[in-house]
């Protein structure tokens, strides 16, 4: 009965946050200013050029949202959570405090969703899972937190210090 209620709750976190996913990235290709404006607002944030990192983050969203919640190769999967919130948070939240709804949007939202990928890579998908289905809950624990730490991570370094340029800020008078 107890494992029951673990996997449950495994498959609750991973489908909502797969969703959330799923849906920021439908958002950046489909919604409001559509891909064309998601890179132009990249391109806003430094990061160059826009266009491809507007399709690499919104790919991911969508790729790692439709993986968690089928709960296969999850630890990939959460590896483009913290991957794409990192970035998100060096480039866009990091400035502007800790609440959501500070000028600018704070960094709780986005600090939430890597915390969130990194407890996934961990525990794993639970047994209602296609990982389970498929043999692979052993990328689960330890294993889950190198990916995580080596793809999510380590990828979002690669990103930042190879295509970041973040705008200069405009000096005040008299500086």
């Amino acid at each position: 009965m107890e494992t029951h209620a673990a996997d449950l709750a495994l498959l609750l976190l991973r489908v909502v946050t797969g969703a959330i996913f799923l849906a920021h990235g439908f958002n950046h290709v489909f919604g409001g200013g559509k891909i064309a404006g998601t890179g132009r607002w990249f391109e806003s944030l430094g990061m160059r050029p826009g266009w491809l990192h507007a399709w690499t983050a919104s790919l991911t969203e969508i790729g790692a949202g439709t993986l968690l919640v089928a709960g296969l190769l999850t630890p990939v999967a959460a590896a483009g959570v913290v991957g794409v919130m990192l970035v998100a948070w060096i480039t866009n939240h990091r400035g502007n405090g800790f609440f959501i709804f500070r000028p600018g949007e704070g960094w709780e939202y986005v600090m939430t969703l890597t915390m969130i990928g990194v407890v996934i890579a961990m525990l794993g998908p639970g047994r209602w899972s296609l990982d389970e289905a498929a043999g692979l809950l052993g990328l689960a624990g330890w294993t889950g937190l190198w990916i995580v730490l080596g793809a999510g991570v380590g990828g979002a370094t690669l990103l930042l210090v190879g295509f970041w340029r973040p705008p200069a800020k405009a000096s005040g008078a008299g500086s």
